[in-house]
């Protein structure tokens, strides 16, 4: 079964050590587009999945669910 983006992304903020507000800020959102995310009311788009590769430095694929790893 595939992993959903919503607990993809509470893990990696939860091992990071982040709040929802650090992790939007890094990324350059409002934390409540990261809550929707979290919730599973919405999922993010191209621009929003370059910036969280972008801003932590690992793939893309990790929050695609296409690895286990960053």
């Amino acid at each position: 079964m595939e992993t959903e983006f919503k607990s993809i992304l509470n893990d990696f903020i939860k091992e990071n050590g982040l709040t929802v507000s650090e992790f939007a800020r890094q990324i350059g959102v409002r934390p409540s587009q990261v809550s929707e995310w979290l919730r599973g009311k919405a999922k993010p788009g191209y621009d929003s999945l370059k910036a969280m590769a972008k801003a932590f430095n690992i793939s893309a694929n990790y929050f695609l669910g296409l690895t286990d790893e960053y």
